[in-house]
Order: structure tokens, then sequence, then C-alpha cells
């Protein structure tokens, strides 16, 4: 019984210290609460000080779009939110022009790349869940750049330790 007690609280501990999130076993990366894919309003970041410069968001996952790379790798990203609309289903909006709601953080060289659209930027193979309407394929850093230069596109980035180590690229037709 001491012993299970010991592990509830030394696992309690563990919680504690990781903000409530479960340690992934490959990486170290922790599992952070995924956002609605289609939420309607911007997602908070506390504390995060805007009036100093483009700076990293805080760890866990943003349901954003990446709007410049930098040639040392630095993404430059912003929170998106869906909009409904009176003749379609609706599509993605980022913050108000002169809005500074923006990030940069460089892109980790092992990072994760799920495309919805195949590897190339053309986007012609769809490599999407249907279940959960994100990207599924994975892909090379570099293909992300490359994904990234050619547009906005919806996704939920993970940031952990101030790098984006992750992209999932969100499914809209």
């Amino acid at each position: 019984m001491r012993t299970l007690a010991t592990g509830v609280a030394a696992l309690a501990c563990s919680l504690a210290l990781t903000g409530g999130t479960a340690v992934a076993a490959a990486g170290g990366i922790p599992k952070y609460k995924v956002p609605t894919i289609f939420g309607t309003t911007f997602q908070a970041d506390p504390g995060h000080d805007f009036t100093k410069g483009l700076h990293s968001r805080r760890n866990g996952i943003l349901r954003g779009w990446i709007t410049a790379v930098s040639a040392d790798g630095t993404a430059e990203y912003e929170p998106i939110k869906w909009k409904k609309d009176k003749h379609t289903e609706g599509f993605f909006v980022g913050p108000p022009e002169g809005d500074v709601t923006a990030y940069a953080s460089p892109i980790a060289k092992k990072v994760v790349f799920l495309s919805a659209f195949g590897c190339d930027s053309s986007g012609g193979n769809m490599t999407v869940d249907r279940r959960t309407g994100l990207g599924n394929k994975s892909c090379s850093r570099s293909a992300l750049i490359k994904w990234a230069k050619a547009g906005e596109r919806p996704s939920l980035i993970t940031v952990h330790k101030g790098q984006i180590v992750k992209v999932q690229e969100i499914f809209t037709p």
C-alpha cells in the first residue's frame, strides 16, 4: 500500500511539473491539449508581452498559420480562428490589420510536419485523416519551409521550449 501511495504521489508531482500533460515517450515532448480545430475565437497566450517584438509563444499547441520563414529557419506565425460565412461553410482568418498578435520561433531541426495535401507544395494529393480533418502525411523540414513560403495554411503549431516541434495542417476544401 505504501508503494502505491508513493507511486501516486510521484505521478501527481510529475503532472504538476509538466502542467498536467503527459510526456510522450519519443522525443520527450509533452502531449499538449489540442485546441478546437475550427474554434471561432483566437487562442489566448496569457502573460505574453506583444510590445517586446516577435518572440516565441509559450509551450503548447496553437491553431494558426505561418506567415514568413527567414533564411535561418525562424518562422513567424499568428493565431487564426474560423469565421462562419453566409454563402459557404466558412474560412480561417488571422488577426485584423494592425493587430500585433504574432510570434516567432525557430523551426526545430527534427520538426514533425504532417501535411493534408502531400509533401510537395502543389497540393495535388490529399493526405488527411478523414476523422479529424488533420494532415497525416509525414514530410521533411525542407518541405515544411517550402510549404510555408507558398502561403498561409491553417495548422496546429506545437511549440516546445521556444521551438516549433510539430506542424499539422488542417484540411480545408
